[in-house]
């Protein structure tokens, strides 16, 4: 399983890439303005910023709603760095845009994916990814997790190289759950990263390791 950090914080993606687990970036407009980025100058450079900080996938979502202008930000934005994959909406013109640039070898993450029908659309119009949001659904008493599975079992009836990012992760639980069921890629908040290695016993059973070491000096 893949671990993206969703984020624009530069400090908590420097932190995720020092644990050496680190294989990507996903970012939203939302994210970037709860960072103070804002205007376009300073969101490509910003995107900039993040891939010289990582190795792998960065997500950088286009803010058009219509084809043509999908296309000319997609193009700008797959042109900042080999690493930046091009994040378009699922809509309609979405799909056609996702055509459009998975024919030019343009990586792309099709997002806010909250059905099984949008899933498949993506994967036939050739998405890298395919990012139904788990966290939100869950949010509105709907099954997100069910969601992936249903993902799952279509693409692998069907061989689809589409992977499965399972986005708005919330916490821990999340990410352990979408590993269960087969999710490719889990993207998600540092707290729920750093939460798989938190547990008690761990810390009691250092915590007496270091004391019978000092017993023994």
């Amino acid at each position: 399983m893949k671990f993206f950090i969703d984020t624009a914080n530069l400090d908590q993606i420097r932190e995720a890439q020092a644990l050496g687990i680190l294989d990507g970036v996903t970012t939203n407009p939302s994210l970037m303005a709860k960072e103070g980025i804002t205007g376009r100058d300073n969101i490509i450079n910003h995107y900039r910023e993040i891939c010289s900080i990582v190795d792998g996938d960065v997500s950088a979502e286009v803010i058009a709603t219509d084809f043509e202008g999908m296309i000319k930000e997609g193009e700008e934005l797959a042109a900042l760095d080999p690493q930046i994959v091009v994040k378009l909406p699922m809509i309609g013109d979405g799909v056609k845009a996702c055509k459009y640039f998975a024919d030019k070898g343009v990586k792309i993450n099709m997002t806010l994916v909250f059905s099984p029908g949008q899933a498949l659309l993506a994967a036939k119009a050739g998405a890298t990814y395919v990012s139904p949001f788990i966290g939100r659904l869950d949010d509105v008493s709907t099954d997100g997790l069910g969601l992936i599975s249903e993902i799952r079992l279509i693409f692998d009836n069907y061989g689809y190289e589409t992977e499965i990012l399972a986005a708005s992760v919330r916490h821990t639980m999340h990410i352990i759950d979408c590993a269960k069921i087969g999710a490719d890629v889990m993207t998600g908040p540092l707290s729920a990263i750093s939460g798989l290695l938190k547990h008690p016993l761990t810390d009691i059973g250092l915590a007496k390791f270091l004391e019978d070491h000092k017993k023994g000096n």
